[in-house]
C-alpha cells in the first residue's frame, strides 16, 4: 500500500494540491487505507513531502488535530511493515501523521522538522509585527532539521544519496534508488515475528529525545 503527499509542479498544480497541505479528511483517508492494507498483510510505504498539515480554521474545526493524533496510535500499532521516505519536507505533524514507520529514510537534501525555520522565526523573533528574514537561516540551523542532523540524533535510520543535481534532475535515479532501498528493507522486516515487530518500533519511538537536568 502507497500513501504520500503530492505538493505538485507549477502554481496552478500547486494551488490545485493545496501546497501539499493535507486537511483532516486526508489523514483519514490514509488511515482507512493502512487499516486495508494490515487487513490484508500488505505492507505500507509512505511518501512524505509536506510543509504540514493545512492551518485553516476549517480543518481545526472538522479535527485536524484529532485526525493527526488518531494515525500517530494507529500506525504506532500497526501489525504489517511499515516504511516511511522523506522525499524533499517533512512539516510538523502534518508530515508525522503519515511517518510512524519501522524504518524511516530521508533523501540526502530533504529537511524534516517540527516546524518550519519561517515558522519558528515568526514565533521566536518577531518584533512589532516585523521580522528579519536572516532569522530564517537562524531558525534553520537551530532546528537541526536535515537528513545528516537526525542520522546523527537516531531520529532517522537511513540517508539515501540523491542523483547528481538532485532529485529533480533525474527522477528516474532517484526511483531506482528508493526502490533498492525499499526491497531491501521490506525483506528485512518482513522476515521479523510481527509482536517483535511492534516492539521493536515501540522501542524506536521511546528512544527519540534526549534531555538534561539543569540547576536553578
Amino acid at each position: 500500500m502507497i500513501i504520500g503527499h503530492q505538493k505538485g509542479r507549477g502554481t496552478k498544480e500547486r494551488i490545485n494540491r493545496n501546497f501539499g497541505q493535507p486537511q483532516p479528511e486526508g489523514y483519514r483517508k490514509a488511515l482507512r487505507l493502512m487499516k486495508f492494507a494490515e487487513r490484508f498483510n500488505k505492507p505500507l510505504l509512505t511518501f512524505v513531502d509536506t510543509p504540514g498539515a493545512f492551518p485553516g480554521i476549517g480543518a481545526e474545526e472538522r479535527g485536524q488535530a484529532e485526525a493527526i493524533a488518531v494515525n500517530l496510535m494507529e500506525m504506532s500499532r500497526l501489525r504489517i511493515p511499515v516504511i516511511s521516505i522523506v522525499i524533499g519536507e517533512g512539516g510538523s505533524g502534518g508530515a508525522l501523521a503519515i511517518s510512524v514507520a519501522d524504518r524511516l529514510y530521508m533523501f540526502e537534501h530533504s529537511v524534516y522538522s517540527v516546524i518550519s525555520p519561517e515558522g519558528c522565526a515568526a514565533i521566536l523573533w518577531r518584533k512589532n509585527g516585523d521580522l528579519d528574514t536572516g532569522e530564517f537561516s537562524r531558525a534553520a540551523k537551530a532546528l537541526k532539521l536535515t537528513a545528516q542532523d537526525l542520522l546523527s540524533f537516531r531520529i532517522i535510520d537511513d540517508i539515501i544519496p540523491e542523483p547528481p543535481g538532485g532529485i529533480h534532475r533525474d527522477p528516474k535515479g532517484a526511483a531506482e534508488r528508493i526502490k533498492e532501498t525499499i526491497l531491501n528493507t521490506i525483506e528485512e522486516l518482513r522476515g521479523k515475528n510481527i509482536e517483535k515487530l511492534i516492539e521493536e518500533r515501540y522501542k524506536k519511538l521511546r528512544r527519540i529525545g534526549k534531555f538534561s537536568k539543569q540547576g536553578y
